[in-house]
């Protein structure tokens, strides 16, 4: 039973998640021959001011247009 714990910033609508769901499960069907009702996705949404990157929040490096 395949899980895939995804992790991204909020801010993506409920179509985008449901594509993200969509494609996982068809690319570990395709590619690994699971079956689709074996296979688990978790997509938890994090806020920006909780997610360093390059050293500093994202909130932060996002405001600085870089």
């Amino acid at each position: 039973m395949p899980v895939i714990n995804l992790q991204i910033t909020k801010g993506a609508t409920r179509e985008q998640k449901e594509q993200i769901v969509h494609e996982f499960t068809d690319t570990l069907g395709r590619v690994l021959g699971k079956k689709p009702e074996h296979t688990h996705i978790v997509i938890q949404e994090i806020e920006e001011e909780n997610w360093g990157y390059a050293g500093i929040l994202t909130d932060e490096f996002r405001s600085r247009g870089e």
